[in-house]
């Protein structure tokens, strides 16, 4: 049966020919035509006219809060999402299915309900909590940690979904004999669990700091996209976008493509780089 198969595809080389004409069709229509169609933009009045675009003070300040929230978030569900998985992986409770329910959450709502939200818990006039942080005087919508926070609550999946497959399949009894041997649970972490679960967690991050740069919709809501001060890089773009700037939104927008394609360069070379040690007698 099998050979009679191979026979038939060999009759007919066209049909894989087809399908693999068809597949990398629809990659360049829906990514490569795209993509390379914003760098074009970008640059089609010459490189001075891109310079310009991306050297205002609002471009630059949006890139650097872009950045800034970014490296706060980020680093945060990294630490908290290995923290869960870890619990998810190694311990059995009561509500444990209604937790990874709660983890995928972020994943189905959609983002512009994702900052009105944080707006009804966090606005000092309508929220839960706005008279206790209006008491304190403390700005979260508005402001800086609303937009941490919305970032932290679209991108906290990701880190949580890469580790927790790889910390399942790992067995308990290399964690155990180094126990055993006398090392404690830091020791374990960074000699016997970190290399197993190394580039899930590289692969989680990176996924988590593409989609903290690239928000646009729960920031959108609860940073009021104050020019100068709240206006993260994807909002830049779509002022100026909306204000008939072609060549800024498009420069800005380049730099956004240029940030999510070195994050998956700097994964593969890390991958090249660290792949010889893996084999390593």
């Amino acid at each position: 049966m099998r050979g009679s198969l191979q026979a038939k595809q060999r009759s007919f080389p066209w049909g894989r020919y087809l399908l693999i004409a068809i597949g990398l069709s629809f990659l360049a229509i829906v990514v490569v035509f795209p993509l390379l169609n914003i760098f074009y933009q970008a640059f089609a009045q010459g490189i001075s006219a891109y310079l310009t675009g991306i050297r205002t003070p609002e471009a630059r300040h949006a890139l650097f809060l872009t950045l800034a929230i970014a490296l706060i978030a980020v680093p945060m569900n990294t630490g908290f999402g290995i923290l869960i998985a870890w619990i998810l992986a190694r311990y059995s409770f009561p509500g444990k299915f209604l937790l990874l329910l709660i983890i995928d959450l972020p994943l189905a709502i959609s983002p512009t309900v994702v900052g009105l939200m944080f707006i009804l818990l966090y606005s000092q006039t309508v929220g839960i909590f706005g008279s206790w942080l209006e008491a304190a005087n403390i700005k979260v919508i508005f402001a800086l940690p609303g937009m941490i926070l919305t970032t932290m609550f679209v991108t906290f999946p990701f880190v949580i979904r890469e580790v927790l497959p790889t910390l399942q399949s790992m067995e308990l009894a290399q964690e155990e004999a180094a126990q055993t041997l006398g090392a404690n649970s830091w020791q374990i972490f960074w000699r016997v669990i970190f290399p197993s679960i190394r580039w899930a967690l590289l692969y989680g991050v990176i996924l988590c700091t593409s989609r903290a740069i690239g928000e646009f919709g729960a920031v959108s809501v609860v940073s009021g996209k104050l020019i100068g001060d709240t206006n993260t890089l994807t909002l830049h773009i779509e002022r100026v976008y909306s204000e008939y700037d072609t060549i800024a939104a498009f420069a800005c927008a380049s730099l956004l493509a240029f940030l999510a394609l070195l994050t998956l360069i700097g994964q593969e070379l890390l991958r090249t780089v660290e792949k010889p040690r893996d084999f390593t007698p």
